[in-house]
């Protein structure tokens, strides 16, 4: 069975400073993983390269089976596979829930239609039923910019789920929302995946809720791999000197 991703040896470096160092992970489908560590670890970094997003680093990535090039973007045709949610959720403001929802299905089709907003039967569907998983349909027809931060949030998932994919990467999805909405949130990606049969690979500085909704636990510090875990088996030890100990290559600048 294809693995969600695999990384060799992957390394990369920000006018000189490391951001990753020699990373070797894999996920396999349907498997959900969080990425935790201190800011400047490389968890944004890292989600960038699986997105396709990032350029100039060094060892093998394949995501969903095909292989990712360090100095060019993925085939339109081939970026559909991995959805991808951002911290800062990425809305058009003036436009309606429904609207930003439907905006995840451009990658679907042909560039002609995309560019037109053509968009089909099946399209509305994937859309309707995003909003249905996400609790959003009562808020269709709402702006935007009318929006709390939570109902962003959900917005942007739904946005993911519309597109249909096999992964979803989400950079620190929850950073902006109290403990409250953090956990609904963090439970809506999980259960929406779940129910999907699709991975997830999250960023977070939550150790507790990284230990409830992922099944596997990846520290990352400076850059380089801590731990690789079963969120079961990560310790209050292991935490701790994730983001208290010694830093590799100290005195390198870091970036995340």
């Amino acid at each position: 069975m294809t693995a969600a991703f695999t990384l060799n040896a992957v390394s990369h470096h920000f006018d000189g400073a490391a951001a990753l160092r020699e990373v070797s992970l894999s996920a396999a489908p349907g498997e959900r993983v969080a990425l935790l560590g201190p800011s400047g670890a490389g968890k944004s970094t890292l989600l960038a390269l699986l997105d396709g997003r990032l350029r100039g680093w060094r060892g093998e990535a394949e995501v969903l089976g095909v292989p990712l090039s360090a100095t060019h973007a993925p085939p339109r045709e081939q970026r559909t596979g991995a959805g991808f949610i951002f911290q800062e959720f990425a809305l058009v403001d003036r436009l309606t829930v429904y609207q930003n929802v439907m905006n995840g299905r451009l990658s679907r089709m042909r560039i002609w239609p995309s560019l037109w907003g053509r968009f089909g039967e099946h399209d509305h569907l994937k859309t309707a039923a995003a909003l249905d998983d996400t609790g959003l349909s009562d808020l269709a027809r709402r702006r935007a910019d009318q929006l709390s931060g939570g109902q962003r949030q959900r917005v942007a998932i739904a946005r993911c789920l519309a597109q249909d994919p096999r992964l979803i990467l989400a950079d620190e999805p929850v950073s902006n929302l109290d403990p409250a909405h953090a956990e609904r949130i963090l439970g809506l990606i999980t259960g929406a995946a779940d129910k999907r049969g699709i991975g997830v690979i999250f960023s977070s500085h939550q150790p507790d809720l990284a230990r409830r909704f992922a099944d596997r636990i990846v520290g990352l510090r400076a850059g380089a791999v801590q731990f690789d875990k079963p969120s079961a088996q990560v310790t209050s030890d292991d935490i701790a000197e994730l983001y208290h100990g010694t830093v590799p290559g100290a005195g390198l600048r870091v970036v995340s």
